[in-house]
């Protein structure tokens, strides 16, 4: 399975100038995703998909994503009609990022019904089943669930933009196994936290149950630090969170995460979990990335 380089995106308002130039250069520097956060109850940032339609228009070659949409603001019929929408404007530059809803209070201050957890985890595995539905051509869908129905509508003649869910719990842990394709460990867990050791057996359990190949979804790590000019005696605290070194600490790292954890993506922000500036871009994706992939395959 091919590696996924990326970074997460400014969304402020005020941070649009820059939101550009870095996508601009990222593009530039052959990344391969771009992420921007989904939360539109803050009116001081950005909407996550006129952000990212509005990059994907003004770069080539990377992918964006909402890291995660905030699905219960967001129905799955037009979640879905977006998603394939952004797709064929692109050329299939789109990942579909997936949550079934964290900040409740914030969210029904929007006017959407609050859902129980179990309500919300099961409207989440129906929106994933539908919005895949409704893509790839084919006769018309006609779906009947506990939280979306729709009658007789035809499917976008557009392949399905790859579903990465930020799943926290046991339960929409399984719905990621069941019929996600890459899952973004929550709380910017890595690699070797006890968050990615205990959950990822149940996606994994999960998919088996249903026939799919584990190895298939993916997991892609959002994860902060920094690049140091030199070696720092330590790359993690005393919690055991990366902390960031030089840039051979960093390949090191993140080789060890591929072939020893079943990495399969990486998308970084600055240490202090802002948006990276362009010179820290600019040294992950010049740098790092080409001597990780360089790494892994030399196995």
């Amino acid at each position: 399975m091919e590696l996924v380089f990326g970074f997460g995106a400014p969304s402020g308002v005020g941070e649009a100038p820059e939101l550009l130039r870095l996508a601009q250069q990222a593009d530039r520097d052959g990344l391969d995703v771009f992420s921007v956060s989904d939360h539109p109850y803050l009116g001081g940032r950005l909407d996550a998909y006129a952000a990212v339609g509005f990059l994907l228009g003004r770069t080539q070659r990377i992918s964006g994503f909402a890291n995660v949409t905030n699905l219960p603001t967001r129905p799955a019929p037009m979640l879905a009609r977006m998603a394939t929408s952004l797709s064929a404007l692109s050329g299939g530059r789109v990942v579909l990022g997936m949550g079934a809803g964290g900040l409740w209070d914030r969210i029904s201050d929007m006017g959407v019904p609050r859902l129980s957890p179990g309500d919300a985890v099961a409207a989440f595995e129906e929106a994933i089943v539908l919005i895949k539905s409704l893509a790839g051509g084919g006769p018309p869908v006609t779906y009947r669930g506990s939280h979306y129905q729709v009658d007789r509508i035809e499917p976008a003649p557009v392949a399905a933009p790859p579903v990465w869910t930020g799943s926290v719990g046991p339960k929409s842990l399984a719905v990621t196994g069941r019929v996600a394709d890459g899952w973004i460990p929550g709380h910017a867990a890595d690699w070797l936290s006890a968050r990615y050791r205990e959950s990822r057996p149940v996606i994994d359990e999960a998919a088996a149950g249903e026939g799919r190949d584990p190895r298939e979804i993916r997991t892609i790590f959002n994860f902060p630090g920094r690049v140091t000019g030199r070696p720092l005696p330590a790359t993690r605290d005393r919690d055991g969170r990366w902390l960031g070194g030089s840039v051979g600490q960093w390949v090191e790292e993140l080789t060890g995460a591929v072939l020893e954890h079943g990495a399969s993506g990486f998308v970084v922000f600055s240490a202090d979990h802002a948006s990276p500036d362009l010179g820290f871009l600019g040294r992950w994706a010049t740098e790092i990335v080409p001597a990780v992939r360089e790494a892994v395959e030399k196995g």
